[in-house]
C-alpha cells in the first residue's frame, strides 16, 4: 500500500511539473506572438511615417544640394555676408541692413505659417495690388529687397535671383497636393474690433519677446561674425523699413501668432491669442525704423491698399492713426459696402 502511495505521489509530482512546463511554454509563445505583433505594428507605423512628406531640412541636406541650389541657400541664410553690407564687393551690396531672408522665412523658408517658400513657384506669376500688375517671383523677391531688407533691387538677369529661385524650387520637391495650402502665406487671425493697446502690447513683448529681441528691440548679433543676427532687430535702423508688409499691424500679428515665441509656437499650435499677437504687433510697429521713399506711389489703385497700411493716401475718410492702429473692422466694412471689396487685412 505504501508503495502504491509513493508511486501515486511521484506521478502527481511529474504531472504537476508537466502542467507547469506546458503553462510556461504557452506563456512564452503568447509573449512571443504578442511581441511579434507589436513589432509588425511598429514597422507598419514607421513605414507610414516614412511615406509622410516632410519639409526639407536644408542645413542637414546642404552637402547633397546641387551647386546652384546651395548658392541660393547661402544667399538667403547669410544674406548680409553675400549680398548685404558684409559683401566683399560694393556692387554686391544689395541689402541695406544686416538681416537674413531666413530671419523671417523661418527654417530657411521651409516652415509653414512663416511666408514659407515651399510650393511658392506654383503661385507665380500672380497679381499684386502694390504694383497693380501681374508680377513674377523675381519681382516678389525684389520687393523684399527694397522693403524688408531696406535695400535695392537685384538686376533682372542677376545670377543671385536665379540661385534663390532654384533654392525655392528645391524646397518644394515632392510637395503633395493636399499639403499646399498649409505652406501658403500666414494663417489669418480674427481681427479684434478695438484699437491697438500699446500697454498690453508692451506687456506681451516683455513676457514673450524680450529674451530674444532685447528690451530695445535690437535683436541678438551672431557670435560667428558679430554682424548678422541670430535673432533679428524688430525696430531701429537695422530693421525692415516702413514700406515693408511686416510694418502693417494685421500682417505682423498673423506672422507673430503662427511663429512666436520662436520654437514654441507653430501655425497649428500657437502660444499667443489673436488679441495678444495684435497688440504686440502694434507695440513693435510703434517704434521708428528706416523710411521707404515714394510709398505714395504704392497701390496705384488705392482701393486695393490693405486697411492696416500705415501710410497714405487712402480713398476713405478714416484717419492715419486708425489705418495704423485700428480698429480695422469699420474700415473693412466700409470697403465692402462702398466698393464691394472684401479685405482680410
Amino acid at each position: 500500500m505504501d508503495e502504491l502511495q509513493n508511486i501515486a505521489k511521484k506521478f502527481f509530482k511529474l504531472f504537476t511539473v508537466v502542467i507547469a512546463l506546458v503553462i510556461v511554454i504557452f506563456l512564452k509563445l503568447l509573449t512571443y506572438h504578442s511581441s511579434q505583433a507589436t513589432k509588425e505594428v511598429v514597422a507598419i507605423d514607421e513605414q507610414k511615417d516614412e511615406n509622410v512628406w516632410k519639409p526639407k531640412n536644408a542645413l542637414s541636406e546642404i552637402d547633397k544640394m546641387p551647386e546652384l541650389v546651395k548658392k541660393g541657400y547661402y544667399l538667403i541664410a547669410e544674406t548680409s555676408r553675400f549680398m548685404g553690407p558684409g559683401a566683399a564687393k560694393i556692387e554686391d551690396r544689395y541689402s541695406g541692413n544686416n538681416l537674413a531672408c531666413s530671419n523671417c522665412h523661418l527654417q530657411k523658408g521651409a516652415q509653414a505659417g512663416s511666408g514659407s517658400w515651399v510650393g511658392i513657384l506654383e503661385r507665380f506669376p500672380q497679381f499684386g495690388g502694390r504694383g497693380n500688375k501681374v508680377g513674377t517671383i523675381e519681382d516678389r523677391i525684389n520687393g523684399c529687397m527694397e522693403r524688408s531688407m531696406n535695400g535695392r533691387m537685384l538686376r533682372p538677369d542677376s545670377d543671385k535671383l536665379v540661385a534663390i529661385v532654384a533654392y525655392m524650387d528645391w524646397l518644394s520637391e515632392g510637395l503633395p497636393e493636399d499639403r499646399k495650402s498649409e505652406f501658403k502665406g500666414y494663417p489669418k487671425i480674427k481681427i479684434p474690433n478695438e484699437k491697438v493697446d500699446l500697454v498690453k502690447g508692451k506687456q506681451v513683448y516683455t513676457k514673450e519677446c524680450v529674451i530674444c529681441h532685447g528690451e530695445n528691440g535690437t535683436g541678438v548679433l551672431s557670435l560667428e561674425d558679430n554682424n548678422s543676427y541670430t535673432y533679428p532687430p524688430l525696430w531701429g535702423e537695422d530693421s525692415f523699413n516702413d514700406g515693408a508688409g511686416m510694418h502693417r499691424v494685421i500682417t505682423s500679428a498673423e506672422f507673430i501668432k503662427s511663429n512666436m515665441p520662436y520654437l514654441q509656437a507653430t501655425w497649428d499650435n500657437p502660444k499667443l491669442t489673436d488679441e495678444e499677437a495684435y497688440h504686440v504687433a502694434g507695440y513693435i510697429n510703434s517704434f521708428s525704423r528706416p523710411h521707404k521713399l515714394n510709398t505714395e506711389n504704392d497701390y496705384p489703385d488705392k482701393k486695393l491698399k490693405p486697411v492696416s497700411t500705415p501710410y497714405g493716401p487712402w480713398v476713405d475718410d478714416f484717419t492715419a492713426e486708425q489705418h495704423k492702429n485700428g480698429p480695422f473692422p469699420p474700415i473693412i466694412d466700409f470697403y465692402k459696402e462702398t466698393y464691394g471689396i472684401t479685405k482680410t487685412k
